[in-house]
């Protein structure tokens, strides 16, 4: 198959990227963390997101580097295969594809159940349904409209999070924050220790898939200047917000009201404004700007991915082809739908341990997550000794320091993760064994995918080289 449909137009600019950064994390501000207080308290879930708050920055201040050096639509796939070959690759590239399957489906429910407050006879699954086949044919219609769109949303979401502390910091209380704060007696107990690192999935959910912004880097107009901007900018507003909204909601009543819930924000407002004001209404529907924000951008996010492992090799042919209008990866998008759709109607097969639905399929989307960035920093500093000449026009400040810092942090979000999760670490091992099989049986497929990239070229992939033709399973 000839690479000449591979090519993705470059249409992004700065804000652009931004938004995409942003918006494809900003859902996490308006559900799923609250359950992290049901496992830790609010003093304990605090201090589990300021844990993980401190190894995202230190990720993406050191994740740039890859960014800026391998501007690849595959993202981490690309960087993991440049520094450990196609096994490294694979690794690297099915654990993102986890990532960015999985969140959709989960933010795809948080959307039926918000529309289905607001209109009971419609069933919250066929909703997200909807929202899919919705946003699926936003994407294929071009990467300019679907990223200038991915930025309004994500500035009303900013605005309507702004709204929300503003409107109920007149009741807060910081001893209603306080309160119970802990999972055990105090902060010392094996409880109160034990709910920290239980709880680290959902505080994970604060900035899950901000990397995704790399998946768009072919299409960034000068990814050397913006990717940086866009993703410096954008962790440290996903960080001022998490705290902000996690620490409001709490000091508004009793916060353990709001540990086990889809929708803190509005039940939160409820305890200041009423179940009739017309602030609590706005919420409930400008809420939506925040789940489509999200929504939308990682549905771009994982047909990349998907894109850039077929084009590789690693996944059918047909999935890398591109739209000869659109100029986007349709097929790829599709793709990516119809797992979504499945795994919103499996509750019998992903309902794991008497957690909720959406609660399982954050924590698969968290695992991948993790996996990826252990990959990714292990690739900066192979790529460092390995590369010392590859051009890198964004380097990781105080190297070596702050990717080990990433790196150990996103260690210890894993061993807790397999701890506290013992049945779907099972599912997501046997996920990646399965993709693995399919890697074995596919050698033919990558050797002919290399040879078609060392004729005719591979737009902005400074990661194929010709090595790729050695690519042995």
């Amino acid at each position: 198959m000839s690479t000449s449909n591979h090519g993705l137009a470059r249409k992004l600019g700065g804000w652009q990227l931004w938004g995409i950064a942003v918006g494809l994390v900003i859902s996490g501000e308006y559900f799923g963390w609250s359950y992290g207080w049901a496992q830790a308290g609010t003093l304990g879930f605090l201090a589990t997101t300021l844990f993980v708050a401190l190894m995202y920055t230190a990720f993406i201040f050191s994740f740039t580097e890859l960014t800026t050096a391998i501007p690849h639509a595959g993202g981490p796939f690309a960087y993991a295969r440049r520094a450990f070959g196609p096994v490294g690759g694979f690794v690297a590239g099915f654990a993102t594809l986890c990532e960015f399957v999985f969140a959709p489906p989960a933010i795809a429910l948080a959307i039926g159940a918000y529309l289905n407050v607001q209109f009971p006879a419609l069933d919250a699954k066929w909703i997200a349904c909807g929202a899919y086949l919705v946003f699926m044919t936003l994407n294929i219609v071009g990467v300019s409209i679907a990223a200038t769109f991915e930025l309004c949303v994500t500035l009303l979401a900013i605005f309507e999070l702004l709204v929300f502390m503003g409107v109920v910091a007149p009741g807060f209380d910081w001893a209603n924050f306080t309160a119970h704060g802990w999972a055990g007696s105090d902060v010392f107990s094996a409880t109160a220790i034990g709910g920290i690192f239980a709880a680290i999935p959902f505080a994970i959910w604060f900035f899950l898939a901000i990397e995704g912004a790399a998946m768009a880097a072919e299409e960034a107009r000068d990814p050397v200047r913006t990717i940086p901007r866009a993703y410096i900018a954008g962790i440290l507003t996903l960080v001022a917000l998490a705290l902000g909204v996690m620490i409001m909601a709490g000091g508004v009543g009793d916060w353990r009201t709001l540990s086990n819930i889809n929708d803190p924000l509005p039940q939160a407002m409820k305890v200041i404004v009423g179940g009739d004001s017309g602030w609590l209404h706005m919420l409930v529907w400008l809420g939506l700007f925040g789940l489509i924000a999200s929504f939308h951008g990682i549905i771009m996010g994982y047909s990349r991915q998907i894109f850039a492992l077929a084009r590789a090799g690693y996944l059918p042919p047909a999935l890398a082809v591109i739209h000869p209008r659109f100029k986007t990866p349709h097929r790829a998008i599709l793709a990516g739908g119809v797992i979504g759709i499945a795994a919103i109607f499996s509750d019998s097969f992903i309902q794991i341990g008497g957690l909720p639905l959406t609660a399982n399929i954050v924590t698969l989307s968290v695992f991948g997550a993790i996996v990826m960035y252990i990959v990714s920093m292990l690739s900066l500093f192979k790529l460092r000794r390995s590369e010392p000449g590859l051009a890198r026009p964004y380097a990781a400040p105080l190297f070596p320091l702050l990717p080990a810092l990433a790196l150990g942090c996103a260690l210890i979000c894993l061993a807790a993760l397999v701890y506290y999760n013992t049945l779907l670490t099972g599912l997501f091992l046997a996920i990646l064994a399965t993709g693995f099989a399919y890697y074995l049986a596919t050698h033919s497929q990558r050797a002919a995918a290399a040879h078609d990239v060392l004729l005719h070229g591979e737009a902005s992939a400074p990661d194929v080289k010709p090595v790729l033709a050695t690519d042995t399973p």
